[in-house]
């Protein structure tokens, strides 16, 4: 499910991008009815709701204000939803601009995909009152969750790209692993984290920094079967993300009865991990 690509490179990492193919972008009453039709979700804002009366002047011919054009339009097409007490900004509504796709080097499932560079990008991002709690796993988690609503109700939406793991994932594969994590399963490690082989051979974790601070190393000669290694790779980040990093040495013993050894590196970064 591997693979590289090189899409356009949006201006920051801060959120979760759903990418829909060519012309297919939702408007705000299309994301109105998906909230509507959601028993998990509710659109908590929308800066073109109507003005409350007699806190708004009427223009001079007694209608509402019209809504704003060109620039203004641009920045105020976007809704917050409401998920699980938790708010989120969708920003990249038709008719506003599409917001650019993020850099991806590590592809899940995007056979069937659009190509990336002709995909229009929405974003999800916490909402303000969120604010310092951006990168806990309750926010991100429900940041995820909503993704996973969307792209059930949603579908032209091709893929989801998660910045952290530069990874864009496909609509049936993020669904499925997503939902069996909500449900109370294994952690999606294939795809909002990846693997990559580093020059020493060893084979890292990309994007599970962003979980708990820290990346994930397995060193050679046990990096050598790359697609053991990714396996083993997976279990791993599943445990990690479930206790929130380590911070001294542990052993353990592998599925296949490896004894192996996970130690923190000297700066605290990458959790180190050898045979015994």
């Amino acid at each position: 499910m591997g693979g590289k690509v090189i899409a356009q490179q949006a201006n920051d990492n801060t959120g979760l991008y759903l990418l829909f193919a060519p012309g297919k972008r939702p408007d705000r009453d299309s994301i109105r009815r998906f909230a509507e039709r959601h028993p998990a979700v509710s659109l908590s804002h929308d800066p073109f709701d109507p003005p409350t009366p007699g806190l708004i002047a009427a223009s001079a011919d007694g209608d509402a204000p019209a809504a704003p054009a060109g620039a203004d339009l641009a920045e105020k097409v976007w809704v917050e939803l409401l998920r699980d007490g938790l708010t989120f900004d969708l920003r990249g509504m038709v008719p506003g601009r599409a917001c650019p796709v993020p850099h991806v080097e590590n592809l899940f499932d995007m056979e069937d995909a659009p190509n990336l560079s002709t995909c229009e990008g929405m974003r999800i991002m916490p909402g303000p009152h969120l604010a310092g709690g951006e990168r806990t796993v309750p926010v991100m988690r429900g940041m995820i969750a909503l993704a996973r609503d969307l792209v059930h109700h949603f579908d032209d939406l091709a893929a989801v790209a998660w910045p952290p793991a530069k990874s864009a994932i496909g609509r049936r594969f993020f669904e499925s692993t997503v939902t069996a994590w909500l449900e109370g399963g294994a952690f999606p490690a294939l795809g909002l984290t990846a693997f990559r082989e580093d020059i020493d051979g060893a084979l890292q974790s990309v994007g599970l920094e962003h979980w708990i601070g820290q990346e994930l190393r397995i060193e050679p000669p046990l990096s050598a079967d790359r697609a053991s290694a990714t396996r083993l790779g997976v279990r791993l980040v599943n445990q990690l993300v479930l206790v929130g990093g380590l911070d001294e040495s542990e052993r353990i013993i592998a599925p296949d009865g490896t004894r192996l050894i996970l130690r923190p590196s000297r700066n605290g970064r990458f959790i180190r991990v050898w045979r015994e």
